[in-house]
């Protein structure tokens, strides 16, 4: 049986621009499916033919058990959209944008003021909620929008990019209303840039690459796929990159990378701790003294490149995968 978004063959075409190409999706009641790709993959072109904002050329979508070319209004009354860029009225305070809203889903008046001050205090927007939206910083208008798509708690969610432009702490914050609206029953389907967020919030996560579907699974699956470990190693010095490159080259299962404004090396390989401790024996032996080193599981970025032959355009944010470290000196910046 169909999950609470189905879609199957969706086609859509700019002119000589394929942006679907015969995409098909099933995300299960109450799960989070995260759909990544490098831009212009068509990640927002699939969001808008869901939610009712484009025709697609061909194809089928139901959502929440609804077709969305045959009934798009009844779609709509089920679901909350938030898009890339913040949606609300500047002219408006936050009080009285989150009331309208509330008021356009049929609330009672008492009803949508009372929701409004709740998702106020929820995104730290109290402070400011008697303050024209023109007012606020780009952040401050992205959580109001953010509020806005939460007004009425629907049943399916759609999250394109949701945070984009947020600070760490209000990045988790979000993190747990997402996690809070899934483990009431919410479905939601998460467009994102940061990789660590897929990681964390999806259960299934689609990767998209010019307009077609290329991977699915779990985190843990599609990072199976890529395969192996990798050993990464910061060099104290530039002229000591080639000499570790040597090294490693007798250790790597693939293609050596290199961060040259670090210094750090990167390569595929197996045989976990062990073979760390024998790799950093043998930089030793030859000389090479390094800053840091460390043997990590594939990221979602790692996925990226073995499934798209090129790094994803993306954000890349820190601290996404496990990792097994033996420091012989201080960690780098950006590590």
């Amino acid at each position: 049986m169909p999950g609470a978004i189905y879609a199957e063959g969706l086609v859509k075409t700019f002119g000589e621009v394929r942006a679907l190409d015969g995409v098909d999706l099933d995300v299960p009641e109450g799960t989070v499916l995260g759909l990544l790709g490098p831009n212009g993959a068509g990640k927002t072109t699939a969001v808008r033919v869901l939610t009712t904002l484009l025709q697609p050329d061909s194809g089928r979508a139901v959502v929440a058990g609804i077709d969305v070319l045959k009934h798009p209004n009844e779609v709509r009354r089920s679901i909350g959209l938030s898009g890339q860029f913040a949606a609300v009225d500047e002219y408006l305070t936050g009080r009285e944008n989150l009331q309208m809203v509330g008021q356009l889903y049929q609330m009672s008046g008492r009803d949508a003021k009372k929701r409004a001050v709740q998702l106020l205090e929820r995104f730290n927007l109290s402070d400011a909620a008697d303050r024209t939206a023109k007012t606020y910083s780009g952040g401050m208008r992205r959580r109001l929008d953010l509020a806005a798509a939460l007004v009425v708690s629907p049943p399916v969610m759609f999250m394109d990019e949701p945070t984009t432009g947020l600070d760490p702490r209000n990045r988790q914050q979000l993190w747990e209303v997402i996690q809070e609206l899934v483990a009431g029953g919410t479905t939601l389907l998460l467009t994102t840039q940061y990789l660590e967020e897929a990681d964390h919030l999806a259960h299934d996560i689609c990767v998209i690459d010019h307009g077609k579907v290329i991977a699915r699974g779990t985190s843990d699956q599609l990072k199976a796929r890529t395969g192996g470990e990798r050993v990464e190693v910061v060099v104290h010095q530039p002229d000591q990159i080639e000499p570790a490159r040597a090294v490693l080259a007798t250790y790597g299962k693939g293609e050596i990378s290199l961060a040259e404004h670090t210094r750090k090396l990167t390569v595929p390989v197996t045989g976990g701790a062990k073979l760390l401790a024998e790799v950093i024996r043998d930089l030793d032996s030859h000389g090479v003294e390094i800053d840091d080193i460390g043997l990590r599981r594939p990221t979602l970025d790692d996925v990226f490149i073995s499934l798209t032959g090129h790094a994803a355009e993306l954000e890349r944010a820190n601290g996404e995968g496990g990792s097994t470290r033996a420091a012989k000196g201080p960690k780098e910046d950006g590590q």
